[in-house]
């Protein structure tokens, strides 16, 4: 049994008073569930967030790492600096990164390999624009994002990762890719795993939906089989919705 992940990406959201709210929000309302959470914040918060959890099941992402350890790097945080600051995660080419800020997939494999040797666990993001899909390339973009992510790391590291597929035109559009649509394409990033790392690894990889998920719609796409929790967007801004996408990915 792979155990859901419901990560919280706050994106350039919560002032240090707000992200200590938030998270006191969400420890009062957690329950005991089969689920584990986790928390991404700016990276100014990282601290007060930090704090904030311990003693807690909740962990805590960076959303974004630059492969190097140190150098002259003007606004980059390295690995390390997000270790010692506390962080088990760190989200990798997110589509946003891609989208706004040129991201590349080479770019995304050399931090996924600096991340694992620092001791984080990437979620690697992968997903298609709304052209691409009307081109019915989707799983020919997500496949090369996943492989050139993948390429370099041994089987092990793999199994140590998390793989997020966010499809580009659902992110902060309010729509989101239907259940069978969704399934589709993990089960393609399954596969794609299997023949290149192995079926062991494949069976234990937890691969994440992201795109929109919310209260409304996430029991429907958490019952699919290969979706295992969710990337959560505007959703995980308020602790009341946030909470009710892990209480329903429990079920």
């Amino acid at each position: 049994m792979r155990r859901p992940l419901i990560a919280g990406n706050w994106k350039m959201h919560k002032t240090l008073g707000e992200a200590r709210a938030l998270v006191d929000g969400i420890r009062a309302g957690l329950g005991e569930w089969a689920v584990d959470v986790l928390v991404a914040p700016p990276f100014t918060a990282l601290g007060v967030t930090v704090e904030a959890t311990r003693g807690s099941a909740i962990a805590v992402a960076a959303q974004n790492v630059h492969w190097e350890r140190q150098g002259a790097f003007t606004g980059e945080v390295s690995p390390g600096m997000l270790r010692d600051a506390g962080c088990s995660h760190v989200i990798l080419g997110h589509s946003e990164r891609r989208q706004l800020f040129g991201e590349t997939d080479d770019g995304v494999a050399r931090k996924a390999v600096a991340a694992l040797d620092a001791g984080l666990v990437p979620i690697v993001c992968v997903g298609e624009t709304l052209e691409e899909r009307e081109a019915d390339r989707t799983m020919e973009i997500v496949e090369r994002q996943v492989e050139r992510a993948l390429r370099a790391l041994s089987p092990d590291a793999v199994a140590g990762l998390v793989i997020a597929y966010e499809p580009v035109w659902a992110i902060g559009t309010g729509r989101a890719a239907t259940p069978d649509q969704a399934q589709e394409v993990h089960a393609g990033i399954r596969g794609l795993v299997a023949r290149s790392h192995g079926d062991p690894v494949a069976a234990s990889l937890r691969i994440q939906y992201g795109g929109s998920v919310k209260p409304q719609n996430a029991a429907e796409i958490m019952a699919q089989p290969d979706i295992d929790g969710a990337l959560v967007g505007g959703a995980c801004l308020e602790a009341a919705s946030f909470l009710e996408i892990v209480r329903q990915s429990a079920q």
